[in-house]
């Protein structure tokens, strides 16, 4: 194979929740399109994201954090990042920087003892330690759980060792087309974009009860002729005591999450936004498969 062979593949980001892996994968494309927050379980769809340069094309498919599920949406979550696995050319597990291995981990490593895909160990959040011996003490913990192509020690916040990354993944791909277009950097319809800044900003600004309770749907999006888009959107939660807290007092609270998430969208869009928010309830959402649905959480079989 010679060196200016275009190559291009999948590669899939796994790990448990709220380990970094919709941050790292911003910064490997360069964009963010995933969303991120402090809270756990921020991805519940795979996204698929597109990085290309002149040695070929990286498609990364961020996967919600493999964990116990609790309810029909976290069996859905886990079916998606689980199945992923059988549709790549590379893996990456991130990790958090401990030589403590605990059961959620653990069942990470069993799911990849039964897959032929390389996997490469990224140790996320290196900025959050003190010295070069933690880092190779999890080197060595890590390492006598599962048979790894490549150990890389990343920080996704402060973007360190994020082009070592891309350059590790581009070794493991085959000799492939091109995809997409060289500009393109997801797949993901502009709706569901808008609906997912909007849960990040929700994620972000709500008490820590709330935010697993809510799903965001796109009800209009429309273009006026100055290039100006329309967009509604529901916040949907499944108590009325939630849904206060969500409008908050005068409707401050619905008008700051308002405020950030349009912001952001246009920003994405190159374009002004008028965005207005209504608050929904939809009781015990998460394990009604109707309203999962309706919401874009649909299990392919």
């Amino acid at each position: 194979m010679t060196e200016d062979t275009f190559k291009s593949g999948f590669a899939a980001l796994i790990g448990r929740p709220n380990v970094g892996k919709s941050t790292l994968m911003n910064h490997l494309i360069g964009q963010k399109i995933a969303i991120t927050s402090e809270k756990p379980q921020t991805t519940r769809n795979r996204i698929q994201t597109v990085y290309t340069d002149k040695r070929g094309q990286i498609i990364f498919l961020d996967t919600p954090g493999i964990h116990k599920a609790k309810n029909k949406l976290g069996e859905y979550m886990v079916h998606v990042a689980e199945g992923t696995l059988r549709e790549v050319d590379v893996i990456l597990w991130l990790v958090e920087p401990t030589t403590f291995i605990g059961a959620g981990e653990q069942h990470i490593a069993e799911i990849l003892g039964k897959v032929k895909t390389p996997v490469i160990l990224a140790i996320n959040k290196i900025d959050t330690v003190k010295s070069e011996e933690e880092i190779e003490a999890c080197k060595k913990a890590y390492g006598q759980v599962c048979d790894f192509a490549q150990i890389l020690p990343v920080s996704a916040l402060r973007n360190k060792n994020t082009g070592k990354m891309t350059d590790l993944i581009f070794r493991y791909l085959p000799a492939g087309p091109r995809y997409y277009d060289e500009d393109t950097v997801t797949d993901q319809p502009m709706r569901q974009i808008a609906a997912e800044l909007i849960r990040e900003k929700a994620l972000r600004l709500l008490s820590d009860e709330i935010p697993h309770g809510i799903a965001v749907t796109i009800e209009s999006m429309t273009e006026r002729r100055n290039g100006m888009f329309d967009i509604g959107a529901n916040i949907v939660c499944e108590r009325d005591s939630h849904k206060g807290i969500i409008i908050g007092k005068g409707g401050a609270m619905l008008k700051k999450i308002g405020t950030a998430a349009r912001i952001e969208i246009e920003h994405l869009m190159g374009a002004k936004v008028n965005l207005q928010l209504w608050v929904k309830v939809r009781r015990e959402w998460r394990d009604n498969e109707f309203y999962m649905k309706n919401y874009g959480y649909v299990r392919e079989q």
